[in-house]
């Protein structure tokens, strides 16, 4: 039975649409299929829909993650970061037991690579313990050695519940039940233009017209762009930053045991070049986080037109850009030059040469800046009428998929007044 629906839409004002939904998701990422997820399981009356413009689910930034389950150490207490990413793991890892998806918690090594590094592991210990993380405890060389015997460092964190999976195949099971509850997930499905009218909003796509009560908006990277369309800008832009990796050869996986970070520079939200142990085999190393020149490009070469006049037109990118440049300069000189990225490298494990490195895969962040630009570190989701736009959920959010699809339902069932069946 549908359940009770305060200011339910009448009779939308086109007679004739395609497909027509109580509520409906844009974007097949692990955040829009989580909150398409909670849905059909919440209410199981309500007509749900996610639509996807590519041919699957997870092609973007969900298929091109790292696969970290992550702990929650560096994330600034009280955040939503902060708050969801704790919880989120375990929910991750009760998913993935219960439908018997391959997982590990492996465990990570944060390393401060001398003494002036100290400090700013301490503090990292400090936000692990006011975030609730388990069994987080300093360390030093001997122990250090032990863990990771090919890594030096002057002291380390060592974080025993960060974890690996695949994130796609997360992505996956999430659609598979989506669809098993009687949800639909329309791939080639892309929203070419949004109408709000007095009763709902229309989704005009290239599968033609999808008429909803409400929408939620989980585009990754073309979620500005979406909030455009149903004329709710926000005020940030997404700026692309393509994160470049390598891979450890077969012979040299010894060097890594599991999970070894340095100790991140807290003015970025990036982690900085790391090594990362991935569930399906393999190291994989890196990344650079260089600008993209395409919202979608996993190559150097990549280039759209569109998305690099977007980014170098708009304010905050220069704004951003002269606070950061030394570092950005940084960063691309790795991405160009191999060597430069083994000695980043080695300064965590020494025993990397450059030999040792093939080319990996890449992956894209949809990072949010302000026109004052700043980069948005933590998850923001903006309300609308009729909409709910999830404008900023970079990283942890594959590892707090479940609680913030959780959480964007119960905004949206108390905003848009549904109720269970």
């Amino acid at each position: 039975m549908r359940p009770d629906c305060v200011d339910a839409p009448a009779k939308l004002e086109r007679l004739t649409v395609d497909f027509s939904f109580d509520l409906a998701v844009i974007g097949g990422g692990i955040v829009g299929l989580s909150v398409a997820l909670e849905a059909v399981q919440r209410f199981p009356g309500l007509r749900v829909g996610l639509v996807e413009k590519e041919s699957g689910v997870a092609r973007h930034q969900t298929g091109h993650n790292s696969g970290v389950i992550h702990s929650g150490v560096y994330y600034k207490p009280g955040s939503l970061k902060a708050r969801n990413c704790v919880a989120g793991a375990a929910a991750m890892v009760r998913f993935c037991q219960e439908h018997s998806l391959q997982y590990e918690i492996c465990g990570k090594v944060i390393v401060a690579i001398d003494q002036s590094e100290i400090a700013g592991l301490k503090e990292l210990h400090q936000r692990g313990i006011a975030n609730g993380v388990s069994g987080i405890e300093m360390i030093g060389v001997q122990r250090l050695k032990e863990l990771e015997p090919h890594c030096t460092g002057a002291a380390a964190l060592q974080i025993p519940g960060t974890g690996i999976v695949d994130y796609s195949t997360v992505a996956e099971k999430f659609s598979e039940i989506i669809r098993a509850k009687g949800g639909q997930v329309l791939t080639d499905c892309e929203v070419q233009a949004i109408r709000k009218t007095s009763s709902g909003v229309v989704l005009e796509t290239t599968r033609g017209d999808i008429e909803a009560a409400w929408v939620v908006n989980c585009a990754g990277l073309q979620s500005d762009r979406i909030a455009r369309l149903a004329g709710d800008d926000n005020g940030v832009k997404i700026i692309p930053f393509r994160g470049e990796y390598y891979e450890l050869a077969v012979g040299r996986r010894q060097l890594v045991r599991n999970l070894i970070y340095p100790v991140a520079d807290p003015r970025f939200p990036f982690l900085g070049v790391h090594f990362t142990r991935r569930i399906q085999g393999g190291i994989e190393v890196g990344p650079n986080a260089v600008l993209a020149f395409k919202r979608e490009g996993y190559k150097k070469s990549s280039f759209s037109m569109r998305d690099a006049v977007e980014s170098i037109s708009y304010p905050g990118f220069w704004r951003m850009a002269s606070k950061y440049w030394s570092s950005g300069i940084a960063e691309y000189y790795r991405s160009l030059n191999k060597r430069a990225f083994t000695a980043a490298l080695q300064k965590l494990v020494p025993e990397v040469r450059s030999s040792d490195l093939r080319p990996g895969g890449a992956g894209v962040r949809a990072q949010a800046v302000d026109n004052s630009g700043r980069l948005l570190d933590d998850f923001s989701i903006v309300r609308s009428e009729r909409m709910i736009h999830v404008c900023n959920v970079p990283s942890p959010a594959a590892t707090a998929s479940l609680v913030i699809g959780k959480q964007v339902i119960e905004m949206a069932s108390s905003q848009f007044q549904f109720a269970a069946a």
